[in-house]
């Protein structure tokens, strides 16, 4: 395993134990089923026990391998770090605000959570196989925002789950406050981008441009200029006055966004 090192709140039940709530410079971390993984793969190749990906916030944290399997600490749970059973190899995981999202090699994105699956919040489901349209059911990326999951297929078509209580869906919060099937929001799209602490969505189609929807209070989706009169974008919007080259990557924050 590579070295991967912790700071900050160690809240219980602590991701390293035996240490103080408040970490104020790095220290190494470990995975307590470090040795029992070990033993149970023997054989397996030192390159495929180093960490790919790691993805968190308040109440939970995945481990991404590099040899496709995953582990999750729950910061409610008094148990060790769950493997999670996905027999497909992962590819790429999310961490929400109450939700998780998993993607497979094989184009599944299984995914749990309260606005996801309400009766079953804590059961990971394929959520590949709730798209209506069957030609789209192979998913090519994904993102998460607070509340919601954006799926981007091998169609280029993008969609939706999870929460729309800030219009992050593209649809009046009034009229559609959270779906558990994927919905279509808009298509011809290239790249996805959101943040795991956002209510804020942006999609990129193949021409370059640029659009929004979502919490606008701060004008973090780069739309209106009163918090007053467009607190909420409803519909997926272009923005407009990006200076002329290729966009590499947007990260979003809670109130900001950066280009």
């Amino acid at each position: 395993m590579n070295d991967c090192l912790f700071f900050g709140r160690n809240k219980k039940p602590k991701l390293i134990k035996n240490e103080s709530y408040r970490i104020t410079k790095p220290i190494q971390f470990e995975n307590e089923n470090e040795n029992e993984n070990e033993n149970e793969n023997e054989n397996e190749n030192e390159n495929e026990k180093q960490i790919k990906q790691i993805s968190t916030r308040n109440y939970s944290t995945i481990f991404l391998f590099k040899n496709g399997k995953a582990i999750e600490y729950l910061e409610n749970s008094n148990e060790n770090p769950q493997k999670i059973q996905i027999e497909e190899n992962i590819q790429k995981v999310t961490v929400g605000n109450l939700n998780e999202a998993i993607l497979t090699k094989e184009g599944n994105v299984f995914a749990k959570g309260k606005d996801i699956n309400s009766k079953n919040p804590k059961e990971f489901i394929n959520i590949s196989l709730l798209i209506k349209d069957t030609n789209d059911r192979i998913i090519e990326d994904f993102v998460s925002s607070r509340d919601s999951i954006y799926l981007l297929t091998s169609n280029q078509n993008a969609y939706g789950i999870g929460s729309n209580g800030n219009c992050e869906l593209g649809f009046d919060s009034e009229t559609l406050k959270k779906t558990e099937k994927p919905i279509l929001m808009m298509k011809n799209i290239s790249k996805i981008f959101s943040g795991n602490d956002s209510t804020q969505v942006f999609f990129l189609n193949s021409n370059q441009e640029l659009f929004s929807c979502g919490l606008n209070d701060y004008g973090q989706l780069g739309l209106g200029e009163s918090r007053k009169k467009e607190i909420n974008i409803q519909k997926l919007t272009k923005i407009q006055n990006i200076p002329k080259g290729k966009i590499i990557d947007i990260q979003c924050g809670n109130y900001h966004s950066i280009i």
